[in-house]
């Protein structure tokens, strides 16, 4: 299996289909996986696209670090398979955390090999209440998280899948498949990542980010996300990203990389043409 090795010595696993025309990298949520993105990856490399994508530090196979378990490391971390498969007219897709890790990306090593931005249900800007940012969650729902996930995580992830992640608990119809492949993908990260990366992808104050972008960026958000809430990231991020172009999917849920599968790979296709 192909790896990449970090300065700090972390094997970072990836994988890279290629279907010969310019590369795609995707990143992943909390607490998946790159198996999160294999459906869309496998309809990029199918369309001709190299599609690309990590298990971030902690996650899936690969390094359970003790350290590293914040944003900056996981922007160094993809910078050096960025650089290590030597990707140039890059498109970078992150979903959940993994668009927070993307944008950090570019605003810590800039654009030189990035053609464009998507954000999927992305946390940037901030997703923490806070004196200068008012309308963000209050701490105690991170604090629930973190409890849970010291506490008795493989309830906490089923209870994710089956109840907001998905909007299960709105519908009451997504797959059993679908929710039992979040539940394993979580199981498969390690627990101190895990807990640390609730702070990454809450606590990190993306702001600053934003003014940093210079490439065509596509956000795409569901209006009924339960996770990120649409009001305090994907309208905000558009709103400071320069130029960018939202999409709203009135009803949609956090996990749109498979409640809306098909729409946000036609989104996703188009822009890559555009």
């Amino acid at each position: 299996m192909p790896y990449v090795t970090t300065d700090d010595g972390t094997q970072i696993f990836y994988k890279d289909w290629d279907g010969g025309g310019a590369p795609v990298l995707l990143s992943h949520g909390w607490p998946l996986n790159s198996d999160a993105w294999e459906a869309t990856a496998l309809f990029l490399a199918q369309e001709g696209y190299r599609a690309i994508a990590h298990d971030r530090r902690g996650h899936g196979k690969s390094t359970q670090t003790w350290n590293g378990n914040e944003m900056d490391t996981y922007a160094d971390d993809l910078a050096c398979l960025i650089d290590h498969l030597d990707l140039q007219n890059l498109t970078l897709i992150g979903h959940s955390t993994g668009g927070g890790e993307v944008l950090h990306y570019v605003a810590r090593h800039g654009s030189t090999r990035v053609a464009g931005l998507v954000l999927v249900s992305a946390v940037p800007p901030m997703m923490v209440q806070t004196d200068d940012n008012p309308g963000g969650l209050p701490i105690a729902v991170f604090d629930d998280i973190r409890a849970g996930e010291a506490s008795h995580r493989s309830q906490l992830y089923r209870d994710l899948a089956d109840g907001p992640f998905f909007g299960n608990n709105r519908t009451g119809d997504v797959p059993q498949g679908t929710r039992d492949a979040f539940w394993l993908q979580g199981l498969a990260s390690g627990t101190r990542n895990a807990y640390e990366c609730i702070a990454a992808f809450s606590a990190t104050d993306f702001r600053p980010d934003l003014d940093k972008v210079d490439v065509p960026t596509l956000v795409i958000h569901g209006d009924d996300d339960q996770i990120v809430p649409f009001e305090i990231s994907g309208r905000l991020s558009a709103a400071g990203i320069r130029d960018a172009e939202l999409l709203v999917y009135e009803g949609g849920a956090h996990g749109l990389p498979d409640t809306e599968r098909e729409r946000l790979h036609r989104d996703i296709l188009r822009f890559l043409r555009s």
